[in-house]
């Protein structure tokens, strides 16, 4: 694991505050993943909106989530206003951890620091293949959405994580099913109505209502209707509070979750899991990665066939399914992987430590005692082999201030951007080099693809 503190920056999309007052789900990995970095150690920095309350160093996107605002425009223009803050500020971070979906892989491009690019979303765009490809630092949350793309070079899969060992635990429950997310076709809400009906069993629904002009046609004109028609047999409950959210699912009989999109993870699955709800759910995306069928609930295929397999759910042990889910899934987990990306990406583009981002006194010392850094070593193509044996990691950055003791060589102001000067995969090929160090393409490790196109990953027992 990594051997010293870094300084990361963690940036969220400007959609939803870090954490989410209601719904949110990058937003929430988010902020797990910056408690648990800070707990060990780590100088983190996120760039999120201006509400987030974050207890680490916060640099505002944009003055509020835009969704909660009731946004339903185009928000790429904030999403690029978000990559440019973070390119202003980039010389001060040892690594840049992305969770801007697309616009990850311009801010890669741009950067002067390695950027690790976490995937939430879907991958199956016809545009996906040119974008991704030859790209470098890229994480999955799924082994469904990697093998979208089996030729990426994938730094690793990663599992979502969250603290879950808090969530409610009740062996008494209701006989009611239960709908958590986002009213979206693809999310199968219609599907749930359906469920219900078949089986005679009441359902709550407690999901947001997008902003989007699509999402509130579908709400007005699709899932109105449905609801309307279903009558009492379904409940209606809006958008609700995590408190309200987890008091729902560990109440219910089960947990519906008829997804009709290769669902990239599914947070709702672990949450529910760990409240002891076993999951109903389509055969669909990660879902069979998450849940295990026959042990944390059931997988169908439609909706008859998924109302059929609620007689089964008594058989279940829902303390087990309880206990598998906070050890599968906990932030520290997820973070153990994250670490082990991290160093990964470091060590692929390890640089020569640049004399004009030490303080004086430091560079000093480091001429002196014959470190290889800007000033005293010229810049040199080697391939195959590590230009800095010593080992580098950037070191305190320009902020620093002091003058230079008398014998030391001045610093060497770089023309462009301040930041660490390290070869970038993401902006040069293979044979490129950037500030004396040569850009040594990362392969054959774990959580990178196999020659077979497969995805190797660190599992530690997903499916135990």
């Amino acid at each position: 694991m990594i051997s010293r503190p870094l300084r990361i920056a963690q940036v969220a999309p400007p959609l939803e505050r870090v954490p989410p007052l209601r719904y949110g789900g990058t937003e929430r990995v988010v902020y797990e993943l910056t408690l648990e970095l800070q707990r060990r150690g780590h100088e983190v920095t996120v760039f999120a909106s201006g509400d987030s309350e974050v207890p680490v160093r916060h640099i505002p996107t944009v003055p509020q989530a835009l969704r909660p605002q009731g946004f339903g425009g185009d928000a790429l223009p904030y999403y690029v206003q978000t990559e440019m803050e973070v390119l202003d500020h980039a010389s001060e971070f040892d690594l840049i951890h992305s969770h801007l979906e697309w616009n990850s892989l311009t801010l890669a491009a741009a950067s002067t620091v390695p950027v690790v690019s976490t995937f939430h979303g879907r991958l199956d765009w016809p545009f996906a293949p040119s974008l991704l490809a030859g790209r470098h630092g890229l994480v999955a949350i799924s082994r469904s959405q990697a093998a979208v793309h089996p030729d990426v070079p994938w730094e690793g899969v990663v599992y979502n994580g969250l603290t879950l060992k808090d969530a409610p635990f009740d062996r008494r429950r209701g006989d009611d099913l239960c709908f958590v997310g986002r009213i979206e076709r693809e999310k199968g809400v219609l599907d749930a109505i359906e469920i219900a009906k078949r089986s005679g069993r009441h359902l709550k629904i407690a999901a947001k209502i997008g902003t989007s002009p699509e999402q509130r046609a579908y709400h007005e004109d699709v899932f109105l209707p449905a609801l309307e028609e279903a009558g009492s047999l379904v409940e209606f409950l809006g958008e609700v509070d995590p408190e309200t959210r987890d008091d729902i699912l560990a109440s219910s009989y089960a947990c519906l979750i008829p997804a009709t999109w290769p669902e990239p993870f599914g947070l709702v699955t672990i949450e529910s899991l760990a409240c002891g709800t076993p999951v109903i759910a389509r055969r669909a995306g990660a879902l069979p990665e998450v849940v295990r069928d026959g042990i944390d609930g059931f997988l169908g295929d439609d909706a008859a066939h998924m109302a059929y397999l609620l007689d089964r759910v008594p058989t279940l042990d829902r303390a087990a399914i309880r206990n598998s889910a906070i050890e599968r899934f906990s932030p520290e987990r997820m973070t153990d992987e994250y670490e082990a990306i991290y160093e990964r990406r470091l060590l692929a583009t390890r640089p020569l430590r640049p004399v004009a981002r030490l303080a004086p006194a430091y560079a000093a010392r480091a001429i002196e005692s014959g470190e290889e850094t800007e000033e005293s070593t010229p810049a040199r193509e080697v391939r195959g082999a590590d230009p800095n044996p010593r080992g580098g990691g950037s070191q305190p950055t320009s902020r620093a201030r002091g003058s230079t003791p008398a014998g030391a060589k001045p610093a060497r102001l770089p023309a462009s951007r301040p930041g660490p000067l390290v070869s970038n995969p993401d902006s040069s090929d293979g044979d490129s080099l950037v500030a004396g160090a040569a850009h040594r393409p990362f392969g054959g490790s774990a959580g990178r693809p196999a020659g077979n196109g497969t995805v190797r990953v660190v599992d530690r027992g997903l499916n135990a």
